[in-house]
């Protein structure tokens, strides 16, 4: 319920500024974005029909356009990029943080690039080169290297002064900083000094006295799936980045980690309907068509194997109308119990929770529950067979068959999304498919296979 101010509030700017697009009044447009953030525009843009974003994009204010490209899906990005002139990019990426830089780089127009990269001095260079070394999903990809590192033997008088002086050249210390990093003359990473501590202390004392030699350093090439968790178990605001010799090369800051947070959450949602690529929701009707196509053309085969397994058993079907209608019922509840294990997992999965010393008792404790469930939902659905069409026998088979479906659908949504990220499958993207084939099979399988064996 709190939300939905704000998404009224979404609502009716992405209407007005609609309705200022029509009228052609762009002085109105360039006044409603002027108090709305990069990352709200982003949104509206993302919103926007193709034809009507440049427009949008035009009036929006040098400084943030920067972090608008930022915060698009690369769908829009791409767009935006194709319709800016080469001057006005290089104007608005080079205010951008170095790993931000990194992240869009690749989308940028090579002379756009080199101009970015021209306007540097050596260190900046020098640093840029450093993000780029790194692939872009680790932790050295994610890092700035604007860390302000101090050595241990120096006293915290000479730590403040050295404070004072970055913010006189830079007008203010890097975003985020709540530690300084301390290195040694090698600049091997040895542990932070925390401000708090830096200044409630006597300035004689040396950092090395009060530095905590404890905090972890992230190694350059962690995942940035394990870079977050690390954010998330230590309660962190910015931890250090270092290479293989142990030397500091950068940090990673909170507002990093919940980029990679933001972007597994829509990957994820994406992926469960197969739509993993299709980012822009106003993305041209054939690329649409044609990425759509792939998976709805997977579960055909897989609802042709299900349909083969019922055409088994016509004979059965034809002298036992009430199968046809009871049929749903058992492949309904296996695949709603299979969808809830199937979700557990593959979220224990991505927490990386799920091991060999642990797997076979999930499956025992998911194959008691369903088996339960079962049971439990056996009886109930029996009762109703056999109210409904005055047979003891019918309710007794559906009954056998939904026990058999939720234990067989409580085995295989534990089971599939393990088997799936051992041979490199996103469990997100292919167990549902995969689990709803099993549930379908085993339930009209179990069910009219004893329809036949017991009432004919």
């Amino acid at each position: 319920m709190a939300d939905e101010p704000q998404t009224e509030v979404a609502l009716d700017l992405l209407s007005a500024l609609d309705e200022a697009l029509e009228a052609g009044a762009h002085k109105q447009v360039r006044a409603l974005l002027v108090p709305v953030s990069p990352a709200e525009i982003a949104r509206l843009l993302e919103a926007l029909p193709p034809s009507k974003r440049g427009a949008v994009w035009k009036r929006i204010d040098l400084h943030k356009k920067g972090d608008v490209l930022l915060a698009v899906n690369d769908a829009v990005r791409i767009q935006l990029i194709e319709e800016a002139r080469p001057a006005e990019l290089v104007l608005a990426v080079r205010r951008l943080d170095l790993d931000e830089l990194a992240d869009i780089h690749g989308d940028l127009p090579a002379n756009v690039v080199k101009a970015v990269i021209r306007a540097m001095d050596d260190q900046r260079r020098e640093r840029f080169d450093s993000v780029l070394s790194y692939p872009e999903d680790t932790a050295g990809g994610m890092m700035n290297t604007d860390t302000v590192a101090v050595r241990s033997d120096v006293t915290l008088k000479v730590a403040i002064r050295y404070l004072r002086r970055i913010r006189k050249h830079q007008g203010q210390l890097p975003e985020l900083t709540d530690n300084l990093m301390v290195v040694d003359v090698h600049n091997r990473y040895l542990g932070v000094l925390s401000l708090a501590e830096l200044v409630s202390n006597d300035p004689d004392r040396t950092v090395s006295e009060i530095m905590d030699r404890q905090a972890p350093a992230l190694d350059a090439l962690l995942p940035s799936s394990q870079v977050a968790r690390h954010f998330e178990d230590l309660d962190l605001v910015s931890t250090a980045v270092v290479n293989r010799d142990g030397k500091l090369v950068g940090r990673v800051t909170v507002d990093d980690v919940l980029d990679v947070i933001r972007d597994e959450a829509d990957r994820t949602v994406m992926n469960a309907a197969g739509l993993d690529e299709e980012a822009d929701m106003f993305a041209p009707v054939w690329t649409s068509t044609r990425r759509r196509a792939i998976w709805l053309g997977i579960n055909l085969l897989t609802a042709f194997l299900a349909a083969y397994v019922i055409d088994l058993f016509q004979g059965t079907i034809a002298q036992l109308v009430a199968l046809a209608v009871l049929m749903p019922i058992v492949a309904s509840m296996g695949g709603i119990a299979g969808t809830q294990t199937l979700t557990l997992v593959t979220r224990a999965i991505a927490l990386n929770q799920v091991g060999s010393s642990n797997l076979f008792t999930l499956l025992w404790k998911e194959l008691a529950i369903g088996s339960l469930n079962g049971l439990i939902w056996a009886l109930v659905v029996a009762a109703v067979a056999i109210w409904w069409f005055n047979d003891w026998g019918l309710g007794a088979i559906i009954g056998v068959a939904i026990i058999i479906n939720l234990a067989a659908a409580a085995l295989a949504g534990a089971s599939i999304p393990v088997l799936l990220d051992r041979t490199g499958i996103d469990p997100a993207l292919a167990g549902g498919m995969v689990l709803t084939t099993v549930t379908d099979v085993v339930g009209f399988l179990s069910f009219l296979g004893l329809a036949t064996v017991f009432l004919l």
